[in-house]
C-alpha cells in the first residue's frame, strides 16, 4: 500500500485531499497543526499526530518513523502565526525562517520544500488525486455575467496575474475597471470584506494562479464560505482561473449563488 504523509493546516483542503486518496487506497500519515487543522481530519487518515509550531523539529522524526517518502502540504497556518512567540521557540523553524530573504508565501514554502528534501522526503502535487476539483473553463451558474462585469474580470485577471508574479496575493477586488483591494497576507475573505466596506456593491472578485505557480503549495482554493462572503459584502460576480483552482463544495456553492442571483466563471 502507498502511503503519504500530510501536512495539514486549515479549512477543508486537507480533508478533501484524505478523503480522495483514502478512496484510491492511498495510507496517509497526517501531521495536524494544533490550532489550524479540522478536528475531523482523524476519521480520513490512518495515523494523525498533533503538532503546535514549536514542534516543527518532530515532523521530520514522525515521518521517518512511519516509513514515509512523499509529502504533501494542503491547506494553510494562520498568517498571523508567523509572527508569534511559537515560531521563536522552535530552533529548526527559527533558523530557517531566520535565514531566508524574506518572508513570502513561495519563499517560506520554497525552503520547507528544501527543508523535507534535505531529510529525505520529497513534496508531491498538492491536486494528486483531486484533479476533478478544477474546473474547466466556462461558466458554473445560470445567471452569466454582464457587459460591465467582462470587463471588470479580464482588467482583473491581468491585475490579479500581476501581484501573483510579484507573490504578494492571488485575488483582486474590481469596480468599474478600478482595483478596490488587493490580497496580502490577510487572505481572501478579509480582502472580500474589505472590499464590501469600500465599494459598498457591485464588486468583481478575480483569483488566479500565480504565473509560476508551484503546484505544490500554496494553489488557489475557492469554497462555499467565499461564495457566502462575496454575497454577504455585496458581490455578485466571481472569476477564478480554469484548471488551476481548487473549488471545494461546489454543488452546495453553485446552489448558492444560483439561489442569489451571482455569477460564477471559470476563465
Amino acid at each position: 500500500m502507498e502511503k503519504i504523509g500530510l501536512i495539514a493546516g486549515n479549512r477543508k483542503f486537507p480533508l478533501l485531499f484524505a478523503e480522495a486518496a483514502r478512496k484510491r487506497g492511498v495510507s496517509i500519515v497526517a501531521i495536524a497543526i494544533k490550532g489550524d487543522t479540522n478536528p475531523q481530519l482523524k476519521r480520513f487518515v490512518d495515523n494523525i499526530h498533533w503538532l503546535g509550531l514549536r514542534e516543527f523539529r518532530r515532523m521530520f522524526e514522525i515521518f521517518k518513523q512511519e516509513g514515509v517518502s512523499k509529502v504533501i502540504m494542503a491547506g494553510q497556518i494562520s498568517p498571523h502565526r508567523l509572527f508569534s512567540k511559537e515560531v521563536q521557540k522552535d530552533s529548526m523553524l527559527k533558523e530557517m525562517l531566520d535565514s531566508i530573504k524574506d518572508q513570502r508565501a513561495d519563499t517560506i514554502f520554497g525552503a520547507i520544500a528544501d527543508k523535507l528534501k534535505a531529510e529525505g522526503l520529497e513534496l508531491i502535487d498538492s491536486t494528486t488525486y483531486i484533479t476533478d476539483f478544477l474546473p474547466q473553463k466556462g461558466t458554473l451558474t445560470k445567471r452569466v455575467p454582464d457587459f460591465a462585469e467582462w470587463e471588470d474580470i479580464y482588467f482583473g485577471l491581468e491585475m490579479a496575474k500581476a501581484i501573483g508574479y510579484l507573490d504578494i496575493g492571488q485575488t483582486v477586488a474590481v469596480k468599474h475597471k478600478a482595483i478596490v483591494a488587493v490580497e496580502a497576507l490577510e487572505g481572501t475573505d478579509n480582502l472580500i470584506r474589505r472590499a464590501g466596506r469600500l465599494s459598498r456593491r457591485g464588486f468583481v472578485i478575480v483569483k488566479v494562479s500565480k504565473p509560476k505557480q508551484d503546484k505544490r503549495f500554496d494553489i488557489p482554493v475557492i469554497g462555499l464560505n467565499t461564495i457566502k462572503t462575496i454575497f454577504s459584502c455585496g458581490g455578485r460576480c466571481l472569476a477564478i482561473e480554469a484548471q488551476k483552482t481548487l473549488f471545494i463544495d461546489r454543488d452546495k456553492s453553485l446552489a448558492f449563488a444560483d439561489r442569489k442571483g451571482m455569477t460564477i466563471v471559470s476563465v
